[in-house]
């Protein structure tokens, strides 16, 4: 009887790709999960949980993504300044005056909460624009299966 052996990638095997989404009418937590998941390499077959095993991504347009609903109005971040009481923002409000930081905060949270969380959220670029500095890479666009915003 042959056993059959488990593949474990190790740090430098991984050949890392570069991917490119357009935000425009794109929701917001649908986004982020699509590119938590390629951040975290799950999409791949040889996925590792001890190893970061995930590719680039660029997303542009950021300023564009959409919420379904009235969730841009009604919920809010708060965030502890050090002082009495909690500072709070809507959403639209943020995407207003920080549209990266929307997407930012969205896919940290989906990440894992370990120390590779931070190399993989280091893989994501964001830009309020069309344009992005990346054309070297050749970027390929992500296949996404998940909804616009109408």
């Amino acid at each position: 009887m042959v056993a059959q052996r488990t593949y474990m990638a190790k740090a430098g095997q991984v050949n890392k790709s570069w991917y490119v989404v357009d935000g425009s009418d794109e929701v917001l937590g649908r986004l982020a999960s699509d590119i938590a998941v390629v951040l975290m390499g799950k999409h791949r077959p040889e996925y590792t949980p001890h190893v970061d095993c995930g590719d680039f991504v660029v997303v542009t347009n950021v300023d564009k993504i959409g919420m379904t609903g009235k969730k841009m109005d009604v919920r809010h971040y708060t965030w502890y300044t050090g002082y009495t009481g909690l500072r709070l923002e809507s959403y639209g409000d943020r995407q207003a005056r920080k549209p990266e930081d929307l997407l930012i905060h969205a896919v940290r949270r989906m990440l894992p909460k370990n120390k590779l969380a931070s190399q993989m959220l280091k893989k994501l670029k964001v830009y309020t624009g069309p344009e992005h500095p990346h054309q070297a890479q050749q970027c390929q666009p992500l296949q996404r299966t998940s909804k616009k915003v109408s």
